[in-house]
């Protein structure tokens, strides 16, 4: 299933859920689409997890193939492993780019990254799903410091999250630490994912 690029508003609203995590696209209309969208409609315990997975899937704008390998990397990981999928999927390099303020969506990040304007340790990096460590600096690249978008990404941003640190000026910023579960969006629930793929075997 290729990721999906059609209008965020109207995935958020047959969702319940506000991918771009700031609501602004259940504050009108808080229901699904269509002309059926305000009846209520019970899901079974697998509709409960397959909604989740999607909910999460499409926050971040993956592709399935790509989310299940993210997916199946954590489940071979030490430790919980909902709370290492979210971390894998917060260490990505687009991911860190809105993260930072650098951007004011996932997509627009992922484009940021994808068309060369985004240095990693300072060498250039196309890859929105490159994994990022610890420690490691994500920056604007020279000939993109004075980008119109970007600059109005970071007049937006209001604060950035505790496991980065941002230089405005320098169009920098650092992965200090990964992320701590309470930092992350409260609504997700990530047990169900893991069960949804646990179901599948």
């Amino acid at each position: 299933m290729s990721r999906y690029t059609g209008p965020v508003w109207k995935k958020s609203r047959r969702l319940g859920f506000s991918i771009l995590e700031n609501g602004k696209e259940l504050n009108k209309r808080p229901y699904a689409p269509g002309q059926h969208g305000q009846g209520r409609h019970k899901l079974t315990e697998y509709g409960l997890q397959l909604a989740e997975k999607q909910k999460v899937r499409h926050m971040y704008g993956l592709g399935e193939k790509q989310f299940h390998n993210t997916f199946d990397k954590a489940n071979k990981m030490d430790g919980i492993t909902g709370s290492n999928f979210l971390f894998l999927l917060e260490s990505r390099l687009d991911n860190l780019v809105y993260r930072m303020g650098f951007a004011v969506t996932r997509r627009q990040a992922r484009q940021l990254v994808n068309h060369g304007h985004i240095l990693l340790n300072g060498k250039k990096t196309d890859i929105a799903s490159a994994q990022v460590k610890p420690g490691d600096t994500v920056s604007v690249r020279e000939k993109s410091l004075q980008l119109e978008i970007i600059k109005a990404a970071l007049e937006a941003n209001a604060s950035t999250l505790g496991f980065v640190e941002v230089d405005i000026e320098k169009r920098s910023g650092k992965y200090l630490r990964l992320p701590e579960r309470s930092e992350l969006n409260q609504e997700i629930n990530e047990q169900l994912i893991v069960e949804y793929y646990n179901r599948l075997g």
